[in-house]
C-alpha cells in the first residue's frame, strides 16, 4: 500500500488504493477476455460492469482526499 503524505488521510489513501487494486485485477481479467472469446459475451459484459463500479469507488474515495494525496497515488505503480 501507499504512505499518505498527511497521517490524518491514510485511511482514505488506503481505501482509494484497495478499489485500485480490484480494478487493475478486474481489468486484467476482462482484457483476457476480450482477446480470447470477444467482447460480445455475458461474461464479458459483467466484467465490464465490475469494473466501471469498483474505478467509480476509487473516485468516489479519491474526491474525499486532497489533491497531493490523490498525485500521490497517480504516481505509484498501482496506477
Amino acid at each position: 500500500m501507499i504512505t499518505a503524505v498527511n497521517k490524518k488521510n491514510q485511511s482514505k489513501v488506503d481505501r482509494a488504493c484497495r478499489w485500485l487494486i480490484k480494478y487493475n485485477e478486474v481489468n486484467a481479467k476482462r482484457d483476457l477476455e476480450s482477446d480470447t472469446n470477444g467482447e460480445d459475451t455475458a461474461k464479458f459484459r459483467r466484467l465490464e460492469r465490475v469494473c466501471e463500479a469498483s474505478f467509480d469507488k476509487y473516485l468516489t474515495w479519491c474526491d474525499e482526499l486532497p489533491k497531493y494525496e490523490v498525485k500521490n497515488i497517480e504516481k505509484s505503480e498501482l496506477y
